[in-house]
């Protein structure tokens, strides 16, 4: 899938983005990415795992530009997203929403019925953009992501209706 659109904050010029399957080889730039996004971030054992697992895992790019990525997972007729994350450099401009477009896109193709996700009670920019896009609270996971210190966060637990 080719998108059309401007990539001018990260990039010198407008180019298209595209979605590719995300490899084994591209975790150098993927973990780099996690890394300066998350406080608790992905591993690259996870990421090897879920690749081993044939999770839907794609990256989002503008030429050479690592934009963004997600991995989730299907089970019958649910998908789970495990992992959706912009690079910093490519926030505010509505790549979140567009990698959820792709995701639900293929969920629908793979008959799935329901998209199903965790999210941090104090992330609240993700906590928008997945309301923008259709998803509804349905639980609250006390505790469910570390803080640090011993801490723990609760997540909230959303799904949408596809």
């Amino acid at each position: 899938m080719t998108v059309s659109t401007s990539l001018t904050s990260a990039l010198a010029s407008p180019l298209e983005a595209r979605f590719e399957p995300l490899t084994a080889d591209d975790l150098d730039a993927v973990i780099a990415v996690e890394q300066s996004v998350y406080g608790h971030p992905w591993t690259v054992g996870n990421f090897k795992d879920a690749l081993a697992s044939g999770y839907a895992a794609q990256r989002l790019l503008a030429g050479n530009t690592l934009i963004g990525y997600f991995l989730a997972m299907k089970v019958i007729d649910e998908v789970h997203l495990l992992n959706i994350t912009v690079s910093p450099d490519c926030r505010s401009q509505g790549w979140a929403k567009v990698m959820l477009e792709a995701l639900t896109l293929w969920a629908r193709g793979q008959g799935c019925e329901w998209l199903w996700l965790e999210v941090r009670e104090s992330n609240h920019r993700a906590i928008h953009v997945y309301r923008s896009h259709g998803f509804k609270q349905v639980g609250l996971r006390k505790d469910y992501y570390p803080v640090g210190r011993g801490q723990r966060e609760a997540a909230l637990v959303m799904s949408q209706k596809l």
